[in-house]
């Protein structure tokens, strides 16, 4: 008899990636923007600069001092939307195919985002 595993994980595409610029539409920082620092796509979540910050406190090692420090914390991609490098305002990301190549671009300008 064999075990089932509780946690399946499950590649999803996201609509965000690495150094995007994305605005928060839900939580503590709505209406922010920030640039994606690091991506986790099996939890569906990525750390933006300066968003979701919250304070750990640190042990002291003997490289580093210890003490309070503020640092980001992960943030699901349904609260943000890629900002559009065109007209500076969140749009939806829709995909493409140019010269064989799937690109993603911006539905509300039409701008070809990296």
């Amino acid at each position: 008899m064999s075990k089932k595993s509780n946690k399946s994980v499950k590649q999803v595409k996201l609509h965000v990636r690495k150094d995007d610029v994305v605005k928060v539409l839900a939580g503590k920082d709505k209406g922010a923007e920030g640039k994606i620092l690091q991506v986790f796509p099996a939890k569906q979540r990525v750390l933006v600069e300066g968003i979701n910050m919250v304070t750990k406190h640190q042990k002291p090692t003997q490289q580093d001092e210890g003490g309070l420090i503020k640092k980001e914390a992960p943030i699901h991609v349904s609260n943000l939307m890629v900002v559009d490098p065109k007209t500076g305002d969140a749009s939806r990301i829709g995909r493409k195919e140019v010269n064989g190549k799937l690109v993603r671009y911006s539905k509300k300008s039409g701008e070809i985002i990296s």
